[in-house]
């Protein structure tokens, strides 16, 4: 069976990398995979494919309206199954396997609050071309249908999964966080709904040898940098960016902070539950479905500073939360759990479509 995955590459982000776990495990399962990339020049990909192991189609995509490229993925999209993910491909991409009368099957990767606002009717209407609808955690399935409106019959969960943490490309640059510091991590992009600015306002009320480490990149680089100045905890907190060997930093650090306002899934929490650490989250979207609270972690309401310092500070006291946060990881989120149900959900559609 032949299964062509459409998606707007920009850098490795968390659904490209949720690509990269899949198509190889699926090709494992007898599917044949194929990666249609639509790419924004704005954005260097070179990561994504260097890492990609199955085959490429690469079409460039600079503008969001172009009808050339629709043009192009109706030549392209010659498969049994087209599986589309995130906007672009959900509608230039849905579009084409329409035309082309192929079947269709779009995965959600976020609860971003824009599906809730008028982009949701175009959300409806291109679940309606769609066969199936996947999304990431069922916390994610409740707000595509009770928010966005796409009928529950065409949506099902499958989980990411994981079976370690990323492999290095490199090695990590010298850094200036202080020999014996206790290391409360984060791994997430610079942003609002990554919630670091709380996890800053966090730090004065924790012990003055523990340090935020925070790998990522985004538009908040010089506000979170400003806010640590003037709360008086420059001195604590590193913005190292995107490093090569996220592992190594996985083992410096006591525990992993992930205050997120909303979260598609949380890929960075599993990394750091396969890497035996404790997680303090945020009580929103899909964590708590990751994060057991009080066994694996601890849940905070989103925005708390003070609720996410007490959290951390039990969690830095309590590192057998780690090792039972590995057993669950391994147990409820493994690559081969995620893969059996994908290649599952294809069999049926090719079932559903033989003739009689």
């Amino acid at each position: 069976m032949r299964v062509v995955h459409v998606h707007r590459i920009r850098g490795i982000g968390g659904s490209e990398r949720h690509l990269l776990t899949l198509l190889p495990a699926l090709a494992e399962r007898g599917v044949e995979p194929l990666l249609v990339g639509l790419d924004d020049p704005d954005w260097s990909a070179a990561d994504f494919y260097d890492a990609l192991r199955v085959p490429a189609v690469r079409i460039r995509s600079p503008r969001d309206l172009d009808p050339l490229l629709l043009l192009r993925l109706v030549r392209t999209l010659r498969a049994d199954v087209v599986h589309t993910h995130l906007v672009h491909a959900d509608v230039y991409g849905g579009l084409a396997a329409t035309l082309r009368r192929t079947q269709l099957v779009s995965t959600k990767h976020n609860d971003d609050p824009f599906r809730t606002g008028p982009f949701r009717f175009v959300e409806r209407g291109l679940a309606k071309l769609a066969d199936r609808v996947v999304t990431i955690t069922e916390s994610l399935r409740r707000f595509t249908i009770d928010q966005v409106g796409v009928p529950a019959g065409k949506v099902e969960t499958i989980h990411y999964g994981l079976d370690g943490v990323p492999e290095a490309w490199g090695e990590n640059p010298p850094d200036r966080v202080p020999e014996g510091a206790r290391v409360l991590l984060a791994v997430a992009r610079l942003t609002r709904q990554k919630g670091i600015d709380v996890a800053v306002r966090a730090l004065p009320e924790l012990p003055d040898d523990t340090v935020l480490v925070v790998l990522g990149e985004g538009p908040e680089r010089n506000a979170l940098t400003e806010l640590a100045r003037e709360i008086g905890v420059e001195r604590r907190v590193f913005l190292p960016g995107r490093v090569p060997d996220v592992a190594a930093w996985l083992r410096r650090a006591s525990a992993l902070a992930h205050p997120a306002r909303w979260e598609g899934f949380g890929l960075g929490v599993l990394e750091a539950m396969l890497a035996g650490l404790p997680v303090v989250a945020t009580r929103v979207s899909s964590l708590p479905e990751l994060v057991a609270d009080g066994e694996t972690g601890f849940l905070v309401p989103a925005g708390d500073a003070s609720a996410l310092a007490g959290a951390l500070a039990r969690a830095l006291e309590r590192p057998e939360l780690g090792e039972a946060g590995r057993l669950r990881a391994q147990r409820e989120f493994s690559v081969g759990r995620m893969a059996d149900r994908t290649a599952s959900l294809y069999e049926a559609l090719a079932r559903s479509s033989a003739p009689s």
